[in-house]
């Protein structure tokens, strides 16, 4: 069997000061069969130009105004040609070059519908340090997701053929479109998945669903209408009482990398 082509998809807005760390790591994986489909909402700061120096014949940019961050994804979709589908978001990186080829190793496997790995949760202006460690092993299917639990998305790898029967992104979610996906996901006809335990996915902190408190309520909402719209049962304690477990999450990553010392990712 051949192996498949991916196509990895950014959503950028303002990004001026880091899309090209992400366009080095996807241009670095020692993979062919790739492209890379930047969609742009319109940045003003000079995003633009910083991708167009950086541009190789494998990255596709298009620039129009969206309607947040799940649009821009759909729209993305929409100009994917490749057998597996990934996002990646414009604050993060692969974590070293073999990546690509560790995931289509296991898409060999044609029963496969979809890879995740872990990611690193970094300083946002020292990439280098670990301030967290995200680990999806324990994700099980919609029993997790009526827990709030999820595979990390940015690590997440996804065959074509899934997005074709269980749609695309709901726009009407600010923060947790990609949460409400996995429930359509494992709701009915739940896709066979395979967890790389290692990180693929090296992520800056301070995305939308990572500024404090507030906005770890504001996610929990939106699980809990993710899951009822669903039908999927899953009350505010049951999905709140996900939130301590980042404390062991924030210790693993000091572990992990003890040389540099001492979000989310829900």
């Amino acid at each position: 069997m051949s192996t498949p082509s991916f196509s990895i998809i950014t959503a950028t807005y303002n990004a001026r000061e880091t899309v090209a760390d992400t366009m080095r790591a996807i241009a670095l994986q020692g993979y062919e069969r790739k492209e890379h489909i930047i969609q742009d909402g319109g940045s003003v700061d000079g995003t633009l130009r910083e991708i167009d120096s950086h541009v190789s014949e494998n990255v596709r940019v298009e620039s129009a105004p969206d309607a947040g961050v799940y649009d821009a994804f759909n729209k993305g979709l929409a100009r994917a040609s490749g057998d597996v589908i990934a996002f990646i978001g414009a604050d993060d990186k692969y974590e070293g070059d073999q990546v690509f080829k560790d995931v289509a190793a296991v898409f060999a496997d044609p029963s496969i519908d979809m890879v995740f790995g872990d990611v690193l949760l970094v300083r946002r202006n020292n990439p280098s340090r670990i301030v967290r460690y995200y680990q999806s092993s324990s994700f099980s299917g919609l029993a997790s997701l009526a827990r709030g639990f999820m595979p990390a998305h940015t690590a997440t790898f996804v065959r074509r053929a899934v997005y074709d029967r269980v749609g695309w992104f709901d726009t009407s979610y600010r923060i947790a479109g990609d949460f409400e996906w996995f429930v359509r996901a494992f709701r009915d006809c739940p896709p066979k998945f395979v967890h790389l335990p290692k990180p693929l996915v090296r992520m800056r902190t301070g995305g939308l669903s990572s500024r404090g408190i507030g906005s770890a309520w504001r996610v929990t909402v939106e699980f809990q209408r993710a899951c009822r719209s669903n039908g999927v049962r899953a009350g505010y304690a049951r999905l709140l009482a996900r939130l301590p477990l980042k404390a062991i999450e924030l210790v693993h990553g000091r572990l992990f990398h003890p040389a540099h010392g001492s979000s989310t990712l829900d």
